[in-house]
């Protein structure tokens, strides 16, 4: 999730403020690289997901209420907390899961620097995938296009189809709109809602 400034004399390299990526290697430094005053939040639904490809079946309702645990702390210290109490529970019999996590802590971290209200809003990807999803759909059958502007024009037309069966907004959006002003004040649009 990127939010952009509307102020003309903000550099353009400035303008991104927090996103939130899936756990495409080399992703978090890119965006840092490109917008060094972002924030980035790894998307906690797929770290969850990876973790739990290496657990069976029998324990996948306890192991996901153990990294539920950590990622639903209240701070990065009863986070790394949790994750020790995981690693000792858990790394007997899934090594990879902890190691995983603590590889990637850097950038699981920064959402405890964000308010509940705006962690709720970008803890993942879905919304963005979903988009994706009708892109691809949409593009699946055409292999080439006469020049950029129609493949644009198709773009904007299967994000303007699946547009009219978005009808859930985000949950505590407000909320978490006060929330983004606070922390981004002189960064947020002016007519951002």
């Amino acid at each position: 999730m990127a939010v952009v400034s509307d102020r003309p004399e903000e550099p353009r390299r400035e303008r991104s403020l927090l996103a939130c990526v899936d756990g495409l290697s080399g992703f978090p430094e890119a965006i840092q690289a490109a917008y060094p005053r972002a924030k980035v939040q790894l998307c906690i639904v797929h770290l969850v997901r990876a973790a739990l490809r290496y657990v069976s079946n029998t324990d996948s309702q306890e192991v996901l209420a153990d990294l539920k645990k950590i990622y639903q702390a209240a701070s990065v210290l009863e986070a790394e907390q949790e994750l020790a109490n995981f690693a000792s529970q858990w790394d007997e019999k899934y090594p990879t899961i902890s190691k995983q996590w603590r590889l990637k802590w850097p950038h699981i971290i920064s959402m405890f620097e964000l308010p509940a209200p705006i962690r709720k809003a970008v803890y993942t990807t879905n919304a963005i995938e979903s988009v994706n999803s009708v892109i691809r759909k949409f593009t699946r059958n055409r292999k080439q296009y006469p020049n950029r502007d129609s493949a644009l024009k198709l773009i904007y037309m299967a994000i303007n189809e699946a547009s009219k069966k978005w009808t859930k907004p985000i949950r505590n959006w407000k909320e978490a709109l006060n929330h983004f002003a606070i922390m981004f004040e002189g960064r947020m649009p002016k007519d951002f809602a």
